[in-house]
């Protein structure tokens, strides 16, 4: 992870755009098999692995997503190529994979022996409903922001299943003024409101930690509990959550990077 944010801190300082940095940091996130994505996936109960990813442009706006989507490297790159060349914000299972397929993208070929439980997960916990995701967000010298997010959500799902990570809004959320990933229990996460909410307080005036933070307190309130990251188009940026810990790191303009998992 330090690799990983050090790398998008340069490339953003040598001008790279938001969205490709966003991008790439969870597309490598995903193939590492280190996290709950991509690689890193549990099957469903219906015994297969299935994915979802969302990523957004806070500049247009433009947004894209894959849900529910099976077996492909890198569900963020397919979530992109929705939004760059279909009319659609979303697509989903089958057809997301047809997608993928006629776009070319890379598609894991031998499922059994590619996915791999993730780092600090066991074995007796993928029947459990614990979750992870990872996302990425980023402000680059033009002033634009981007979001992304990726997951193999919850262990122990119904097959079908679509929680907050995918959905425009809830998972994940960009515009000119802020950009916002999500992680946590889905289901509660878009029962309270998720991204775009953090976002809307933010422009009524609250701050950026108060902000994620009643979002939080909504979330455990109805149950579950979850995590934020978030960056402002001033350069502010935010990691909170309300669960035992969270992998997080940044990097601004200090170029000094913030690494941690549980509580500073």
């Amino acid at each position: 992870m330090r690799e990983l944010i050090v790398d998008g801190g340069e490339r953003l300082r040598d001008g790279a755009g938001a969205l490709d940095v966003v991008e790439d940091i969870v597309a490598a996130m995903e193939k590492s098999g280190l996290y709950v994505a991509g690689r890193g996936s549990a099957p469903n109960t219906a015994g297969y692995v299935e994915l979802d990813a969302s990523i957004m442009d806070g500049r247009t706006r433009a947004a894209g997503a894959v849900a529910s989507i099976r077996d492909v490297v890198y569900p963020i790159r397919v979530a992109r190529r929705v939004m760059e060349a279909t009319p659609h914000v979303m697509l989903s299972g089958p057809g997301a994979l047809t997608f993928a397929r006629a776009e070319g993208f890379d598609v894991v070929e031998d499922p059994k022996s590619y996915y791999v439980l993730p780092a600090g997960v066991a074995a007796s916990e993928v029947d459990d409903l614990a979750h992870g995701t990872v996302g990425a967000v980023a402000l680059d010298q033009a002033g634009h922001l981007a979001a992304a997010t990726s997951t193999g959500g919850t262990f122990g799902k119904l097959e079908g299943r679509v929680g907050d990570s995918p959905l425009i809004g809830a998972g994940t959320w960009a515009d000119d003024d802020i950009a916002i990933s999500c992680t946590g229990t889905g289901e509660h996460i878009i029962r309270a409101g998720g991204a775009i909410s953090i976002a809307c307080s933010v422009k009524a005036g609250a701050r950026l930690d108060e902000a994620i933070d009643a979002m939080l307190v909504e979330v455990k309130r109805l149950g579950g509990d979850g995590g934020v990251i978030a960056i402002t188009r001033s350069g502010e940026i935010s990691m909170r959550y309300n669960s035992a810990g969270m992998k997080r790191a940044a990097i601004g303009a200090d170029a000094m990077p913030r690494v941690a998992t549980f509580a500073d």
